[in-house]
């Protein structure tokens, strides 16, 4: 009789697991920004606007920051590389 228990390493699969939620919050917040770019340059938002998406988006990019350093990863680890169609995230 084989033994066909899997040996799980706990502390790499809670990294992973953080990692892929931490991509899934990059990602959008990326889509968010984007999405206000554009209609900051579509003239569709009022100053006041402007400047609220601007401090919320600067807020989102440094709690990213701090999620990451908490959890020990890296922000180039939330980047995944999906073969021909090349990597999740736009390159800065």
């Amino acid at each position: 009789m084989t033994d066909s228990r899997v040996d799980i390493d706990s502390d790499r699969l809670g990294r992973d697991l953080v990692a892929l939620v931490l991509t899934v919050v990059e990602l959008l917040r990326q889509l968010m920004e984007r999405q206000a770019i554009r209609r900051i340059d579509q003239g569709d938002l009022s100053e006041s606007q402007v400047d609220e998406i601007g401090t919320t988006l600067m807020m989102l990019d440094q709690r990213m920051a701090e999620l990451c350093e908490q959890h020990g990863v890296r922000p180039e680890d939330l980047n995944l590389d999906l073969g021909p169609l090349g990597s999740l995230l736009p390159r800065d």
